[in-house]
């Protein structure tokens, strides 16, 4: 597999990149999220932390499951909710030319479930590769929230971030393969979505297929970067800021002949958690949405389709 150098890379991801990139070992990195979260809702991040070796061998076991014959995908399926999926997204009908893992974070209880499939020394590779990653990308997750909180004045600095560190946080881990396409033209990969969650950490392989929908109304399509992350806003952190940072809509379009390997951390608060706006950040304003737990609003969105703005039913203009 043939890579581009990280410093190459980097050097052109900062000369044109048309949504905002974040290096983190800047000074001026916490302002640049706070406005990045403000603005799009999107942002690919640099000098992240996580070993680029961690990204490579997840990755790596990651195509070594998806070359496996389908009748072996199959026993670790279906989603219900966690387990191995193809073409069908969720249970209300949303289709997609993609096979995924959709996993907890918990990677000890991930072992159990593949080693009684796969056989311990297998289900063991993964166990630990997966651990590695997960242990980084949750602690490059909070640092962003942290960062984010100070950036916004949000006392205590954890405000945030606890939620994705709390032992019944319910965060999850998505790996998606887009099969590629000898035929070429564009279909969709996964349908036009939010993230419910407070937080998504995206990083994928050299092959394209992401877009996010922009203000100005039209697809952009996200040159892929396989050193770099992609940020996205979550539906809760858009409520807790009273739709100050901005939950961003987008989707995976199956247009190479290169498959597409995505590899999804969703940070979810626990349960119970109350979502409402933060009482710091209200300043006299009138809430934007009533209060809710991630519980009413994660059965919310299961029985939702993917495009639906599964905001709207939390908002209290829609409700009033």
């Amino acid at each position: 597999m043939a890579f581009l150098s990280k410093p190459a890379m980097e050097q052109f991801s900062l000369q044109f990149s048309p949504f905002p990139l974040i290096d983190l070992s800047k000074p001026d990195a916490q302002s640049q999220l706070v406005k990045a979260c403000e603005e799009v809702g999107f942002f690919k991040v640099i000098n992240h932390g996580v070993p680029f070796e961690f990204m490579a061998e997840l990755e790596s076991e990651a195509i070594k499951f998806f070359s496996l014959p389908l009748s072996e995908k199959l026993k670790v399926g279906p989603p219900d909710p966690f387990g191995y999926g193809n073409k069908n997204i969720g249970c209300n009908g949303d289709l997609g030319w993609v096979e995924y893992l959709l996993l907890t974070t918990d990677a000890d209880s991930i072992y159990h479930k593949f080693a009684s499939i796969f056989g311990d020394p297998a289900a063991d590779r993964f166990h630990c590769v997966l651990k590695d990653y997960l242990t980084a990308v949750k602690r490059m997750a909070c640092r962003i929230l942290e960062m984010v909180a100070e950036g916004l004045e949000i006392e205590p600095r954890d405000a945030l971030s606890k939620l994705l560190m709390d032992e019944q946080s319910d965060s999850v881990f998505r790996v998606n393969h887009y099969p590629g396409r000898a035929e070429g033209g564009n279909v969709i990969g996964f349908g036009e979505h939010t993230d419910p969650q407070i937080i998504s950490v995206l990083r994928s392989n050299n092959t394209t297929g992401l877009e996010i929908w922009l203000k100005e109304k039209e697809w952009i399509s996200i040159p892929p970067d396989q050193y770099s992350f992609f940020i996205n806003v979550g539906d809760s952190l858009q409520v807790m800021t009273n739709g100050r940072f901005k939950s961003v809509r987008h989707r995976v379009v199956a247009n190479s002949p290169r498959s597409r390997i995505s590899i999804i951390y969703f940070g979810g608060p626990p349960l119970s958690e109350k979502i409402a706006p933060l009482p710091s950040l209200m300043e006299g304003e009138d809430s934007l949405y009533n209060e809710f737990t991630w519980f009413e609003y994660k059965k919310s969105v299961y029985n939702s389709k993917l495009a639906d703005n599964r905001l709207g039913l939390f908002e209290k203009i829609a409700a009033s």
